[in-house]
């Protein structure tokens, strides 16, 4: 089952910079939302380098306190 997830633009990365030739990139020109993480597919207009990231996250377990 695959969920849809909305992500705000402040957790979207920016500024990345190329894995190539280091000049910054403004935002990923692709996300892609997984099991535990999310994949950003970067592409440098100053080298045409493409590559992606991929940020690894843990979920936390919310469970309600006894009372």
């Amino acid at each position: 089952m695959t969920q849809s997830v909305a992500y705000a633009s402040e957790f979207v990365p920016h500024d990345n910079p190329c894995a190539q030739c280091g000049k910054p990139i403004a935002k990923p020109i692709w996300s892609e939302p997984g099991e535990g993480c999310v994949t950003y597919v970067w592409a440098c207009r100053a080298c045409d380098y493409e590559f992606t990231c991929t940020a690894v996250y843990t979920q936390r377990d919310e469970q309600p306190l006894a009372a």
